[in-house]
């Protein structure tokens, strides 16, 4: 099997408790059974497990009687956009990439197959998935002193960002060096300053920002908050190329 795969394989004859424990090492919420020639029977789940326990099963039966035998998989010379159609399901969450044989040569996870559209890789379904930062697809929302910002997309060659703006609050008069901007206001109403210019803006307004602009974001309602939407292309989008000028919250 390529690189480490017999962390997500056991025999249908290996006990509940067995597959538990390689799920419990592979992280991933999953087991694939195999034979003794790597074809693949059956798919195993840990929800599988779960509901397998309520209907009476105990962790001492085998693997082979809980194990779905109908699944979905794809032969190895199939594309990425084969498996993009089956990861729109929502039920699918994970695909064994089989050999002409039915054995198991690979296998991607709908978790490295957001990775790899966001990273923009260029690959085949013999792609070595594992190597992956899927990280990369749940980045945390930021909380900051007039709301919150949450990254969308982060690659070497741009970042995408939702900004949310309290009312009547506003980010620094700031700068970057190693990156341009472009926001679009999704909701809500504002000001935008570039350098000299003061700007209105509304849900549908856009802005560039070039690099070394000085720039600002001002929402002016009471209620409502102002939340945009941001590219950043550059080289460099690390919080330290900020250069702050001026801050209501004393940050400069």
């Amino acid at each position: 099997m390529k690189y480490n795969l017999k962390q997500y394989t056991v025999s249908p004859d290996a006990t509940i408790m067995d597959s538990l424990k390689t799920i419990d090492v592979n992280t991933k919420g999953f087991i694939i059974a195999v034979d003794e020639f790597e074809k693949v029977l059956g798919i195993l789940t840990d929800g599988d497990i779960r509901r397998a326990f309520i209907s009476g099963i105990s962790v001492d039966d085998t693997v082979s009687k809980v194990m779905k035998t109908k699944f979905i998989s794809l032969r190895k010379d199939a594309s990425i956009a084969d498996a993009t159609e089956y990861f729109k399901s929502s039920a699918i969450k994970f695909i064994p990439i089989l050999d002409d044989e039915d054995r198991l040569v690979n296998l991607i996870t709908k978790q490295q197959m957001h990775s790899l559209l966001l990273l923009d890789i260029h690959a085949d379904l013999m792609y070595e998935f594992e190597r992956l930062d899927e990280n990369i697809v749940d980045h945390e929302i930021f909380q900051r002193p007039w709301g919150f910002y949450k990254t969308t997309v982060m690659n070497d060659y741009f970042q995408s960002k939702i900004i949310s703006v309290n009312p009547k609050s506003q980010l620094s008069l700031q700068s970057h060096n190693k990156r341009e901007e472009h926001w679009i206001v999704a909701h809500g109403t504002g000001t935008m300053q570039i350098d000299d210019s003061i700007i209105p803006v509304v849900r549908g307004s856009s802005m560039f920002i070039p690099k070394g602009a000085k720039h600002r974001l001002i929402n002016t309602d009471e209620k409502e908050s102002l939340i945009i939407t941001e590219v950043q292309i550059g080289n460099y989008f690390g919080e330290d190329d900020i250069i702050r000028y001026e801050d209501i919250y004393g940050r400069t």
